[in-house]
């Protein structure tokens, strides 16, 4: 007889129960495709047990080093006998431990503080898959302290594997560190072979293009040297810049060096166009992502940290919060894309940047770049009410500190004698004149520089003033009615003294006395 479909038990017309699934603790994902590493991981850390979990007894015993290697009054031989310790328990199981999230962390902690005996093994399991390391928010922080304790022939063979890669790295938030921490330590060489290959993929073809000795990269002076069609570059250059741009990772200084070769050959629409996408990034928060995610997700075999480390932990989180437009002006690749925003961006994106940067005028101004930014600031006024309001107010606040100090004095000494060579070097008098060459209408600072014009360094004789009355009725709005010029007179009488003897704060005192250039 035909079987029916139902077993014996089954009470007629109702259908047969299907049958019971065995429990099982795989992944939901494992039935249909194959994870990456890091979601299994993270699964395993979260859902299984802790006696099922794969080298669980591994992870605790490195982590219980990892809490005694982080303890502050620890000797140097003890730290070192507990990271040998660490290491030769890992020894074999690198990649399985950079797996781990928690486990990478601990990793990370011995590659900091390991000999370079003790890296070597560590770098030679790792190596070939430091690429896909390098895109796992978990590893990619064990990447870059790879690559800062690497020999000279480990870090050539970590650059020679990026080749082909460098462009997709930059696409991703955690790549885009990694790339840059390589390009903050490789030789010049190397950086420029780095930077070709986001100029053209022709240009990755060509070996000895990158071991020529040139004083700079200019894509200009490559593309008529090799032949390359403008177009074609500027349309590979386009493809790496805008995912950059939609997804904000524009913190790091390769970026920058792009984006700056960019606006080189780039028509005015598409460098207009790039730069009014890169303000709303510079006005807000950094993307970077933080380091201690992870612990905070699993805390139970997170090493407790010191008060120390715990210090640091909160100014490094600090920083990260900070306006981007800060953090780049850590360089003169920054710099030159802050400028460029400033001169060359709307009357509305102006008034956006400067209001942005309301309670840090005086970090700005106590740097070495961010004071030319200020600089610059006071010079291309759209509304003097909102600049005395934001930036001369915060400047009369803390005159006495900014006035002896070698950064701090030029934005004052700017109002008093703008673009004067005896106070500029002719290389920050470059930076100030500095403009986007396709936009036709060029735009300089109050007037011409005295006795430097930096024609050496390509500067511009032609160009226009951007403001909305005269330098001198501007300096004197910003001077005067902002009632800078009297607390500065005053600062400068009750500390006569002092500003006679500084290096620094004789200059002040000697523009407040003669009343500036008229």
């Amino acid at each position: 007889m035909p079987s029916s479909g139902r077993s014996p038990t089954t009470p007629p017309g109702r259908a047969a129960a299907a049958p019971r699934r065995s429990r099982s603790l795989s992944p939901p994902w494992k039935s249909g495709w194959q994870p990456r590493n890091v979601l299994n991981s993270l699964w395993q850390e979260i859902f299984l047990p802790e006696s099922r979990k794969p080298d669980y007894k591994l992870v605790k015993e490195i982590t219980v080093l990892c809490q005694k290697v982080r303890c502050c009054n620890l000797s140097g031989k003890e730290r070192s006998k507990l990271l040998t310790e660490a290491l030769r328990k890992m020894d074999g199981k690198y990649l399985e431990i950079a797996g781990s999230p928690v486990a990478a962390s601990v990793l990370k902690l011995c590659v900091q503080w390991c000999s370079q005996s003790e890296m070597d093994p560590v770098f030679v399991a790792l190596q070939p898959h430091l690429l896909d390391l390098s895109r796992n928010k978990d590893t990619g922080f064990l990447v870059n302290y790879i690559i800062k304790g690497a020999s000279k022939e480990q870090f050539a063979l970590f650059i020679s594997s990026l080749h082909g890669h460098v462009a997709s790295l930059l696409h991703h938030t955690i790549g885009a560190s990694v790339v840059d921490r390589a390009f903050h330590q490789a030789t010049r060489p190397q950086k420029r072979s780095l930077l070709l290959e986001l100029c053209s993929t022709e240009l990755q073809l060509s070996k000895d293009l990158a071991q020529e000795k040139q004083c700079r990269l200019s894509v200009l002076n490559i593309i008529s040297k090799h032949g390359l069609q403008k177009s074609s570059v500027l349309q590979h250059m386009t493809t790496i810049i805008q995912p950059v741009l939609e997804k904000g990772i524009v913190e790091y200084s390769i970026v920058h060096m792009v984006i700056s070769e960019y606006l080189t050959i780039a028509d005015k629409t598409s460098a207009l166009d790039v730069i009014r996408q890169l303000i709303p990034h510079l006005i807000q928060g950094s993307s970077v992502l933080d380091e201690d995610v992870i612990g905070q997700l699993i805390p139970h075999l997170t090493p407790t940290k010191s008060k120390a480390q715990k210090k640091r932990s909160k100014a490094k989180k600090k920083r990260s919060s900070e306006l981007l437009l800060i953090r780049i002006m850590q360089t003169k690749e920054g710099l030159k894309l802050g400028l460029a925003c400033l001169k060359h961006g709307l009357e509305k994106d102006r008034k956006r940047i400067i209001k942005s940067l309301k309670g840090h005028i005086r970090k700005l101004a106590l740097n070495d770049y961010g004071c030319l930014f200020v600089i610059c600031r006071l010079s291309i006024v759209d509304n003097t009410e909102l600049i005395t309001e934001v930036v001369v107010d915060e400047l009369t606040k803390h005159l006495k500190e900014l006035i002896f100090d070698k950064n701090g004095r030029r934005p004052l000494l700017q109002l008093f004698h703008p673009l004067c060579s005896r106070y500029l070097t002719p290389r920050e008098l470059f930076y100030l004149n500095y403009n986007v060459p396709s936009p036709v209408s060029k735009v300089n600072l109050d007037g011409e520089s005295d006795d430097v014009a930096d024609k050496e360094h390509g500067g511009s004789e032609d160009t226009l003033v951007v403001s909305d009355s005269n330098p001198i009725k501007r300096r004197q709005v910003l001077l005067v009615k902002s009632e800078l010029y009297e607390v500065l007179v005053e600062t400068c009488i009750e500390n006569v003294g002092e500003l006679l003897r500084a290096n620094f704060g004789k200059d002040v005192l000697y523009e407040v006395v003669v009343g500036g250039k008229k």
